[in-house]
């Protein structure tokens, strides 16, 4: 088990204070070594702390008292959010994202994770086939939710199929405990055409009514298939397919609405792009519950743009939101630093992927000329890849090679973590100096404030 390593200290802080330095380890704190930054939060809260340290990698620790209020914070950022090592994933889903990434990255983006730690810390979805006693016993214990599970079908057979794992079909009585201890999960069903669509779909939805209505929320999203699938029967969706998984949710949100008074099952905005349907109403999606999950990102988005800042979401990595870059403090900490905005009076190119072209293009028609969208073709990852928060270096960079200098251009956070994107490209690697804005409406309008008409 490694220990936590101070990053940053506040100045002025109880940490500051007594004599702590950067890098420093922290091997235990009041007797403990914390697992993973959970713990680390639940120990420095306390009133007194006295804490070993490893400075400059030398054998022997030294020992710093701290003397604080209980629940003071204690002024220092350690380095990542697990100590211990982190639960790997033994399924081997067809379906899976880490499978189809190219050669070449780095290390650690292909690293599968199902640790319950990093859905409640991140949003991960976790299929529970390596959950525990112990496990149900710390997160009902501590409290520890969100939480975010994977169901993709409730017919044993064919969750454990889609799994590639015999414990896909029982995993899930772990779902039963932990929402019989009022523990808040939010579900998950990927749909893989030809697999867990259609009938099968229909006796998920019936199944997770009958046996899991207590779920906060259930969202149903398409695979995301790159170019370097190597499943053969894993495909993109039809149209006529999206509209039929369209139908299925509609239909058990009504039944949902009237049996448990809220709709509980949601689809991805991707279905109503693929399908030619027209979103939702705000109302419909109940607060937003699977926003980060693509789920009501074009209602919330437009109604923060229009001027709602009550709907002014922002949006997370994603599939990769843990790793390089990451807050140790989870998803709730700020990952990128904003940087200036550019000058007023100047046309400006809003960066973004294909489906995010789609939506602001009908956001921004018949708006001034001067602001426009700059689609950006995902190449690296290519297939059905269409989402901003899987943007490149490599695919901004050629897309504003081809822009016109001395305009402004716009990049959501989201692709982006401490400044860095997936392939490992920098914002000083672009031909063209961009502005990172927030990932949503609010901070789209406010930064187009100002164009030249």
């Amino acid at each position: 088990m490694s220990a936590p390593k101070v990053t940053a200290l506040v100045e002025g802080s109880p940490a500051a204070a007594a004599g702590f330095a950067l890098g420093d380890e922290l091997v235990s704190l009041n007797g403990q070594q914390p697992r993973d930054v959970i713990e680390y939060h639940q120990l420095i809260d306390a009133a007194r702390l006295e804490v070993v340290v490893r400075r400059d990698g030398a054998p022997l620790g030294r020992r710093i008292l701290v003397a604080k209020e209980a629940g003071q914070p204690l002024g220092i950022e350690v380095s990542a959010a697990v100590f211990d090592r982190v639960r790997t994933c033994d399924n081997h889903c067809a379906f899976c994202f880490i499978y189809q990434l190219p050669k070449g990255m780095r290390k650690s983006l292909y690293l599968k994770d199902d640790d319950y730690r990093l859905s409640f810390l991140y949003g991960n979805f976790t299929t529970l086939t390596r959950f525990t006693e112990l496990d149900a016993e710390r997160v009902i214990t501590e409290r520890l939710g969100p939480l975010f599970v994977s169901i993709h079908a409730t017919d044993p057979e064919v969750r454990s199929a889609m799994l590639r794992n015999p414990r896909g079909a029982t995993s899930l009585r772990w779902l039963r405990v932990l929402l019989d201890a009022g523990i808040e999960v939010h579900g998950q069903v990927v749909v893989c055409p030809g697999v867990n669509d259609g009938a099968v779909l229909e006796d998920t939805m019936v199944g997770i009514l009958d046996e899991y209505p207590e779920l906060a929320s259930v969202g149903v999203v398409p695979l995301g298939l790159s170019r370097f699938s190597k499943e053969p029967q894993m495909r993109p969706h039809t149209t006529e397919e999206a509209v039929r998984v369209l139908d299925t949710v509609h239909r058990h949100q009504e039944l949902c609405a009237t049996l448990l008074g809220r709709r509980l099952v949601f689809a991805s905005d991707e279905y109503y792009l693929m399908a030619k349907h027209p979103f939702p109403a705000a109302a419909a999606y109940e607060g937003y519950p699977q926003h980060e999950n693509g789920i009501g990102m074009v209602s919330a988005f437009a109604a923060a743009f229009g001027g709602d800042q009550t709907a002014a979401h922002g949006v997370r990595p994603g599939f990769f939101a843990w790793v390089d870059g990451a807050p140790p403090a989870g998803y709730r900490a700020p990952r990128n630093e904003p940087t200036p905005a550019g000058r007023l009076g100047v046309p400006v190119g809003i960066l973004t992927g294909s489906f995010g072209a789609e939506v602001l293009g009908a956001l921004l028609s018949g708006r001034s000329d001067a602001v426009r969208v700059v689609r950006v073709e995902n190449r690296y990852f290519g297939g059905t890849i269409g989402v901003a928060g899987l943007l490149t270096a490599s695919d901004v960079s050629r897309a504003l090679a081809e822009e016109p200098e001395g305009h402004r251009y716009l990049l959501p956070d989201a692709c982006l973590s401490k400044g860095t994107f997936l392939d490992g490209g920098t914002l000083g690697d672009l031909p063209r100096a961009v502005e990172v804005v927030p990932s949503d409406g609010l901070s789209l309008r406010r930064a187009i404030e100002g164009a030249a008409s």
